[in-house]
């Protein structure tokens, strides 16, 4: 067991090795910054930008963003989900607004949010209405997966309503839910990045990535979407955390 688990990490670490080295061949052979830095060069921006305060206050105001647009997403997302799941003509008349905002382009929405809403509130209202599809089809996917023969049973003793969606639609739904909020944080980030790019609120990394691109500063660049990716990687760990946790408590 030990052995394999020193295998997988050192599988893992002579991966990033290789891609690292392909980079670097790649970086050597078009041997033009602007198109490509080297690794030694985006790795030292990183670091540079690790010992700078401004740094880290940047990326507590764009998590707070990332963030907050997911919770949102997510609250109203499984809510409506639920409403939606046991009710077909709620259903049907949400529908085809969900499947609009799934379809329109994410910059369409970032150009009208920019309209509408303050430089710091983009961030948040678009990273919420690319995730709530997600989360609000996943849970009405996961009330239609709900047993009929308990639901039947159910209603055969008569149970109360609110019983009922306690104990068996909600427990149905419940991994489908875990699914759709994992996918939703991952789009999050990109998003809020992406509407930080264009509306260019104080301290974000949207900023800074549009700062890169202006002065042609491309190690820069590369540093910080190296920083958003971490970033991204790190809260997906976490709430499969918190999910597990949850598991062991039931």
């Amino acid at each position: 067991m030990k052995n394999s688990i020193l295998l997988s990490k050192y599988r893992n670490f002579f991966i990033i090795i290789f891609w690292i080295t392909v980079w670097e061949i790649l970086s050597l052979i078009i041997n033009q910054e602007i198109y490509l830095p080297s690794p030694f060069a985006t790795f030292k921006s990183l670091f540079d930008l690790m010992f700078d305060k401004v740094t880290y206050i940047t990326i507590l105001y764009s998590t707070y963003r990332t963030l907050t647009g997911f919770l949102i997403s997510t609250f109203f997302g499984v809510m409506l989900g639920f409403v939606c799941g046991m009710n077909k003509s709620i259903y049907n008349l949400l529908n085809p607004l969900v499947s609009i905002i799934r379809t329109v382009p994410v910059m369409s929405i970032i150009i009208i949010a920019i309209m509408w809403f303050k430089d710091t509130n983009v961030p948040v209202f678009v990273a919420f209405l690319m995730c709530f599809p997600i989360i609000w089809t996943n849970t009405i996917q996961g009330i239609d997966s709900a047993d009929n023969k308990l639901l039947q049973m159910c209603k055969i003793y008569n149970i109360k309503k609110i019983r009922v969606i306690k104990s068996v639609y909600f427990y149905s739904a419940l991994p489908y839910i875990k699914a759709g909020m994992i996918s939703a944080l991952g789009i999050s980030w990109k998003v809020t990045s992406a509407a930080e790019v264009l509306s260019l609120p104080k301290y974000s990394i949207g900023r800074f990535l549009y700062d890169s691109k202006v002065y042609l500063e491309i190690p820069d660049l590369f540093a910080w979407t190296i920083i958003i990716v971490l970033l991204s990687i790190l809260f997906e760990k976490l709430l499969n955390i918190i999910f597990k946790a949850g598991r062991q408590n039931d």
